[in-house]
């Protein structure tokens, strides 16, 4: 009988979900790791031993060796995908990937566009083209996986008119992005494949993107992501595979975070320890990097939505960086009945534990 496990952040994203991935692939090694939505603004960052990487354009079991499969709701980006596979094989991860036909793909107009809307910065952004890709494809100018393996002028012609479609008149300019496009795709093997591939293997591993507090339909507009981060899409994946068998892995920090703007509940400087290895940092489009005391009522109400859509799973806690900050833990207000609470105390995930006796 098939299983799963479906990693999800349960903030404003940056809880652990790399380190989480890394450990069940660790357990379960003959797996494939699903990313089941959001695309290259992922920094998942996973280490083992000496070994380091930030998987964003790759799953986060792709440095324990397994290989990487993207859904439909994904995006990809062929520049960062390459850039990273090349990082990736010198650290000797696995780079195979295998993308649904339907996934996004974003261009380099997508990244102009993200990074100079006023209004885009205001509200909040990675910088690498996700929310103009998903908004481009809900209208005409639609760009797909299996057009990276149409025939050439098809895709040429596609890639114009987004041009156009985001005021580029310039055709020495546009020539330019879009030669180099193509070379980068050219130099890459694309796997493009449904999810019936998906049946090869008997156990899946789905990788969230980002916490469900920036969730599309659920977080507070319009400091929100372009993508469903609740356990929604990687459940109906399952029910099309037919996998009944499965276990949630929620994830939260030893603290709240948020990197970028919006609301945020109990927020304060903390003094942090061990926390050298922290890749969430101040940059140019999100800026800030913010903390505060854990909100537990927000901790059950992101628990109680997800349950929605995962009716009938195992649920787990998985509290990260518990080494960062010494903290009395009130997991007695979780009116969610976890099967089992984990705990990680380095960013390497040899160090996660067993700590539900704590808790009982």
């Amino acid at each position: 009988m098939k299983t799963a496990q479906i990693v999800i952040g349960l903030g404003f994203g940056d809880e652990g979900k790399g380190i989480t991935t890394d450990f069940l692939s660790k357990q379960n090694p003959e797996s494939i790791v699903i990313r089941f939505s959001g695309g290259q603004q992922a920094a998942h960052t996973v280490m083992i031993g000496d070994k380091k990487h930030v998987h964003s354009s790759f799953a986060s079991g792709a440095l324990r060796g397994l290989p990487s499969y993207y859904s439909e709701h994904c995006t990809i980006h062929p520049v960062f995908l390459y850039n990273e596979k090349i990082e990736l094989e010198e650290q000797g991860g696995n780079t195979e990937l295998h993308i649904h036909p339907l996934a996004k793909i974003t261009t380099p107009f997508d990244v102009w566009q993200n990074r100079n809307n006023v209004k885009n910065l205001d509200h909040g952004t990675c910088g690498k083209g996700v929310g103009a890709t998903m908004k481009r494809n809900e209208g005409p100018y639609k760009l797909y996986a299996i057009d990276l393996i149409a025939p050439r002028q098809m895709l040429l012609e596609k890639l114009e008119k987004i041009a156009y479609y985001y005021g580029f008149l310039n055709e020495s300019e546009i020539d330019e992005e879009v030669n180099h496009y193509l070379k980068v795709i050219d130099k890459m093997e694309w796997n493009i494949i449904d999810y019936s591939f998906l049946e090869e293997y008997s156990n899946l591993i789905f990788e969230g993107s980002q916490g469900i507090l920036l969730d599309m339909d659920h977080g507070i507009f319009p400091n929100v992501t372009y993508a469903n981060t609740t356990s929604k899409n990687a459940f109906e994946i399952c029910q099309k595979l037919q996998i009944e068998d499965i276990e949630m892995y929620y994830v939260t920090r030893s603290y709240s975070t948020r990197h970028g703007s919006g609301w945020m509940s109990n927020e304060k400087e903390l003094k942090l320890k061990n926390n050298e290895e922290e890749t969430c940092v101040y940059n140019d489009f999100q800026r800030e990097f913010r903390t505060g005391d854990l909100d537990y009522d927000l901790l059950n109400y992101s628990l109680k939505l997800d349950a929605a859509y995962s009716p009938n799973a195992k649920r787990n806690l998985v509290v990260t960086c518990m080494d960062q900050i010494e903290i009395d833990y009130e997991f007695e207000k979780l009116t969610t009945d976890f099967t089992e609470i984990y705990g990680s105390f380095s960013p390497d995930s040899k160090d996660f534990k067993n700590i539900t006796s704590l808790f009982q």
